[in-house]
């Protein structure tokens, strides 16, 4: 199988994977998608790749903002809110980052992001029960 054989079929299993997912499960591919454009944005900064480090900033900014966007604020009060603070904090922290080559800046988000993840993983069963 070529390159693009390869990464056709990634791409179908991929959508198969978000569509028998569970809104448990997508919340967490949605982290781990975040968390692995920010660490390409560090790569990227590190080579020099300028275009390639704002378009996954950008990337991970969009993702952010569809997990602020998932967020139910009547439903989960203090802790809907404390995640929105979050991601408007890992927001800012991406676009500085991005404004100043900053890995720096990337390691504050990433260190943020692998937080909720864990802590989203560690409700997993909680989460599927409902």
């Amino acid at each position: 199988m070529g390159v693009t054989g390869a990464l056709a079929y990634k791409k179908l299993g991929t959508a198969t994977d978000v569509e028998n997912a569970s809104p448990h499960r997508l919340i967490q591919m949605l982290l781990e998608g975040a968390i692995e454009k920010v660490n390409r944005s560090k790569y990227f900064i590190k080579k020099s790749m300028v275009a390639e480090k704002g378009e996954h900033i950008s990337w991970a900014i969009s993702i952010i903002g569809g997990l602020q966007g998932s967020l139910d604020k009547e439903k989960g009060g203090e802790i809907a809110n404390t995640l929105n603070e979050l991601y408007d904090y890992c927001t800012a922290q991406l676009a500085i980052a991005n404004i100043q080559n900053s890995t720096e800046e990337l390691d504050k988000v990433l260190s943020v992001l692998s937080e909720i993840k864990e802590g989203w993983d560690g409700i997993k069963e909680q989460a599927e029960a409902q």
